[in-house]
């Protein structure tokens, strides 16, 4: 947080919790096919991936992403040349790895790894989806849309909101990425991009309230 601005006090921290739940999809975890561990600024993405696939949850794993405005000074190469790098000195081998390197946005990590996927003669039945913590449903809706014949499970690094505020370095940030997020769940579904997902009423007048308090820098067209 910068010197200007204000500090974010309890009730917005109240407020932003909800929100960080509701991302969270909870599924059960259990082997699948395929992993595609989604690009971000977030490097437990790919930690957590390798730890998925040591555990034995799946024998393929696809990092995709290309970069972003905010990843192009933290991952110069691509989000997912750099997940890949720090993957293999986690343990996982090379050969176990798929890297697309082109993706700009969620739609993009759906459509060119199943592509990908599919150039390797691999057409999986089952996909778990690795991203970060508050990107697990936007992930789930997008890829029922855009992949409706594979079973998709979501996964995230095990974060309390509070460690991962933290672990960021900067609250306003993630507030409004998780802002941002829920925006394009609620408004994504209507330009054909993922499925309608239900949100809670509470969860919504925490979202607008958090709009009304200005974190709005991750919203469409901000």
């Amino acid at each position: 947080m910068t010197d200007n601005q204000p500090a974010i006090n309890d009730e917005q921290i109240r407020n932003a919790k909800l929100v960080w739940d509701y991302h969270q999809m909870g599924h059960d975890l259990r082997p699948v096919d395929v992993a595609i561990g989604l690009g971000s600024h977030d490097l437990g993405v790919a930690a957590f991936s390798a730890e998925l696939y040591r555990a034995g949850l799946f024998p393929t794993l696809v990092f995709t992403g290309g970069n972003s405005p905010t990843t192009a000074k933290v991952f110069p190469r691509g989000e997912a040349v750099h997940f890949r790098e720090h993957a293999l000195t986690l343990g996982v081998p090379d050969g176990a790895i798929l890297v697309e390197p082109n993706a700009g946005n969620t739609g993009q990590n759906i459509e060119l790894s199943r592509d990908l996927l599919a150039s390797a003669g691999l057409t999986p039945k089952s996909v778990l989806l690795v991203s970060k913590p508050y990107m697990e449903r936007r992930s789930f809706a997008t890829a029922r849309k855009l992949w409706p014949e594979v079973e998709v499970l979501c996964a995230s690094e095990p974060m309390e909101f509070d460690d991962y505020l933290k672990s960021i370095g900067d609250e306003k940030l993630v507030i409004d990425m998780l802002v941002g997020d829920l925006q394009r769940i609620i408004e994504y579904p209507k330009q054909g991009f993922a499925i309608e997902q239900d949100v809670p009423e509470n969860v919504h007048a925490a979202y607008e309230d958090l709009i009304r308090a200005g974190f709005t820098s991750r919203l469409i067209g901000a």
